[in-house]
């Protein structure tokens, strides 16, 4: 039996995902199911896009939700570090400056399950995070990107 990956998240991503997959099994799953038997009734399975579209949802869907089952089932909850407080790690926000051009940015570090870029959210294991994990304020951090490596000072721990 192969070893399953855990997903690190907060509390907050983990109610987020136990939504979801209510919401899927509850009513997705049951509207899907009304698709196919609507499509049945078009005729000969065979030539019917209508059915096929419906059993490639329903596919979707199942797959989802034994992701997102598997997200729940292997979830670490993120519990915030008080004891090093100047130091980044999963749960916090860091913001930093981006050298030369000195622009500051700032990202809350959580779990692939829960990363979203636009709503300031990064992965641990994404190049950012990895790079900023276990650092102070401060200090000077060469991060690599697909266009380079880029240097990063930390400015502020949340």
């Amino acid at each position: 039996m192969a070893i399953e990956k855990s997903f690190y998240m907060t509390q907050e991503g983990k109610e987020k995902l136990e939504n979801e997959l209510h919401y899927l099994k509850t009513e997705r799953r049951q509207e899907v199911v009304e698709r196919i038997k609507e499509a049945r009734g078009f005729g000969d399975l065979s030539e019917n896009s209508e059915y096929d579209a419906a059993k490639d949802e329903q596919a979707f869907v199942e797959s989802r939700i034994s992701h997102v089952e598997t997200m729940i089932r292997n979830a670490v909850i993120i519990e915030n570090d008080n004891e090093n407080p100047d130091i980044v790690s999963l749960g916090k926000t860091v913001t930093f400056k981006e050298f030369p051009d000195g622009e500051e940015e700032s990202y809350t570090i959580v779990g692939s399950a829960e990363a979203d870029p636009f709503e300031g959210k990064i992965s641990n294991d994404s190049p950012m995070a990895k790079s900023l994990l276990g650092h102070e304020i401060g200090t000077e951090v060469s991060v690599a990107t697909p266009g380079g490596d880029i240097q990063v000072q930390i400015i502020k721990i949340d």
